[in-house]
């Protein structure tokens, strides 16, 4: 497929400090704890740092995505990947998604997000934003399904089992012929509420890399 929904190589994952606290030498030489020292925790200490475990056949989670545009409703279907499946939920679950941005709109295409170390927009870094992932990449599957408005499926690299984080949202039927093109982008589900939100998004970009992306303020799973 072409470079517009293809996201460049993952880059290792920043090393974040969990639960740092600031210790002085005692005059016994034993550590006693700063008062005036802050503990700093990592936001995805509950992240998985390996491909999690797939989503059992024949079960399916519905994924609520926030924004300042409106809200969208994704179905997500263990039985199109079950591994790609299993690790979305598994990332949206620990809050992995939280404070993303969609990085990257091509009107009429795709809108693509999902970058947790680049592209949170609390510590948005423009130049690297679609570069990152969770710093680890998950198996390949194959692709059954057809690309099609409404569908959501994993981005990745040209590369063997490349897939991360990152996940677009197909905005027209006319994206299938590209995306059909290399086949290999996991399906997971489909939109089943809420497209009016996703054509907002890219309505709103200024850019194929918008200055002001727009924000995914909270994703929530849910079972049937």
């Amino acid at each position: 497929m072409s470079s517009s929904v293809t996201r460049r190589p993952i880059a290792a994952l920043a090393v974040l400090a969990a639960a740092v606290l600031v210790a002085a030498c005692s005059a016994d030489g034993g550590a006693t704890a700063d008062p005036g020292a802050t503990t700093v925790t990592d936001p995805y200490a509950e992240c998985p740092t390996a491909q999690p475990e797939a989503l059992p056949a024949g079960e399916t989670r519905t994924v609520t995505i926030e924004t300042g545009l409106g809200s969208m409703a994704l179905q997500l279907d263990a039985d199109l990947s079950p591994i790609a499946v299993g690790n979305f939920v598994a990332l949206a679950e620990c809050g992995y998604y939280d404070g993303v941005v969609f990085h990257r709109v091509v009107r009429g295409f795709v809108i693509q997000g999902g970058d947790g170390q680049y592209g949170k927009k609390s510590t948005l870094d423009p130049r690297r934003a679609g570069t990152g992932g969770p710093g680890y990449q998950i198996e390949d599957e194959p692709v059954n399904a057809t690309y099609e408005r409404g569908v959501v499926a994993m981005a990745r690299t040209p590369a063997p089992n490349s897939v991360g984080s990152q996940f677009f949202i197909v905005l027209d039927d006319a994206a299938r012929a590209a995306l059909e093109s290399a086949n290999t982008y996991q399906i997971i589900g489909s939109v089943t509420s809420g497209m009016e939100t996703a054509d907002a998004i890219a309505a709103a970009a200024d850019g194929e890399n918008p200055s002001d992306p727009v924000e995914m303020t909270d994703v929530s799973v849910a079972s049937p």
